[in-house]
């Protein structure tokens, strides 16, 4: 006769899991997690850059993750948020909401706080409790990863029927479903579905791993290095090196050389013999090592722009001008030389000028509209996550490591906005799943996974 074991409801407040209710199975919020990735890719035609609110698929689903995390939390199904996570988001809240009441124009900034609170603060945070145990985060991942084989394979499309946006007056550039006004969205997803392929990848190397899994990631990985070489985004290449190079680091140093020596002959059979992207390809990577000694257009009005973020600290110091103001203060502090937008071209939209609304750099960002309080916070949840990882990540949270590190590399250059912003709140929660963990925190990350002490 089997004989079931439960935990009384005392002792599941005391372990801080919470007491099991027999007879309906509780809904899995990792499905939201995983919708919330893959709508992503649904098109949601050309918008218009300059609306204050731009409303997905993909927000849609987080959103409904949210409350789906939110109900199960009330009726004691999910474990609450441990103090450290609690105090991580509440203090990015408490920034965003002094920069809002302190803002040049509170109305236009209470928009961008409702943002910077999804983005970061209730998707991730929804994403930490919704990833219970190891298959929760496989399914996560693989959504990364299947999402990037889609839009990786209309991006090759693209590239080879040269219907893509337009690249030095070719219409060659690989954009996935996203158009030429989201240039670099398509290069985020193949780049993190190249990262989680990896990351499922290594983790499926220990005893009692599934072969045919790792296989088909290894072959997802080798394929999405096409899309992702004719997306001719130096921001991802860079960014995907960096974050692949601290996960093979992590994983198995012999195996990073392995795999540098691996990538680079790949790169030579595929560029060099076959011819795949050659011109354009060769051409965007020269161009990476004169981003300094002599940059072109797009790098120089990045420059002037972190210049213009600098300025606008200046005169708010500790607040920051409020969310959103640096669209609205941009003209008053910027140098004459900075340029009003940069090209956007393709069969759809034609030719138009995109406006420059944002500094380009997720950093100064902050800096210049939330500030002091705004840098702390965010440093200290970014900084928090990646100690964490890099002490904890093994098995499936290697590629929640990898996500992070591009991410927060990316971040250099970038900043949030776009339809894939959102994939930037499911990565946080990822990361925050391994680097601060909770009472379940072992089922989530596998049996192999580390204890607190990194043992």
């Amino acid at each position: 006769m089997a004989v079931t074991l439960r935990l009384p409801p005392a002792a599941a407040r005391f372990t801080g899991a919470a007491a099991p209710r027999p007879g309906r199975p509780t809904p899995r919020p990792s499905w939201l997690a995983a919708a919330t990735v893959l709508l992503v890719c649904v098109p949601t035609g050309e918008k218009d850059v300059t609306a204050a609110v731009h409303v997905t698929p993909a927000d849609l689903a987080s959103l409904a993750l949210v409350a789906l995390t939110a109900v199960q939390l009330l009726r004691g199904r999910l474990p609450r948020l441990d103090r450290a996570a609690a105090t991580l988001f509440g203090a990015v809240v408490l920034a965003a909401a002094v920069a809002t009441v302190h803002s040049v124009d509170p109305a236009a900034s209470l928009t961008g706080f409702v943002r910077l609170v999804q983005i970061f603060v209730l998707v991730p945070a929804a994403v930490l409790l919704a990833v219970r145990d190891r298959n929760d985060r496989r399914l996560v991942l693989g959504s990364f990863v299947l999402a990037a084989l889609i839009e990786g394979a209309v991006g090759a499309v693209q590239y080879l029927t040269r219907t893509g946006a337009s690249y030095t007056g070719q219409p060659i550039r690989a954009v996935g479903t996203f158009g030429a006004l989201d240039i670099m969205a398509m290069s985020g997803v193949v780049s993190f579905g190249l990262l989680a392929a990896l990351g499922l990848a290594l983790a499926e190397r220990r005893p009692g791993g599934s072969r045919p899994l790792r296989r088909a990631m290894w072959a997802s990985a080798a394929f999405l290095a096409f899309p992702l070489a004719v997306s001719f985004s130096r921001g991802s290449w860079i960014a995907t090196a960096v974050a692949a190079t601290v996960l093979l680091l992590r994983a198995d140093a012999r195996l990073a050389v392995r795999g540098v020596l691996v990538g680079a002959a790949a790169a030579v059979v595929l560029v060099g013999g076959l011819g795949l992207g050659a011109s354009g390809v060769t051409e965007r990577l020269s161009s990476i090592g004169s981003v300094s000694a002599a940059p072109d257009q797009s790098v120089s009005d990045r420059y002037d722009l972190w210049a213009t973020a600098g300025r606008i600290w200046q005169d708010h110091p500790v607040a920051g001008a409020g969310p959103k103001a640096f669209q609205q203060l941009r003209d008053s502090h910027a140098p004459l030389r900075l340029s009003s937008g940069s090209d956007a071209a393709d069969s759809t939209i034609g030719f138009q000028r995109e406006p420059l609304l944002s500094p380009h750099n997720m950093y100064f960002l902050v800096l210049s509209e939330q500030g002091l309080l705004g840098v702390v916070a965010y440093l200290a949840l970014f900084l928090t996550l990646l100690l964490g990882c890099l002490r904890r990540a093994t098995g499936p949270g290697l590629a929640a490591l990898a996500l992070l590190c591009w991410v927060l590399w990316d971040f250099l250059y970038a900043d949030i906005g776009g339809t894939t912003t959102v994939l930037t709140s499911v990565v946080l929660g990822l990361a925050a799943r391994t680097a601060l963990p909770g009472p379940d925190s072992r089922a989530a990350n596998g049996p192999d996974s580390r204890g607190a002490n990194g043992t």
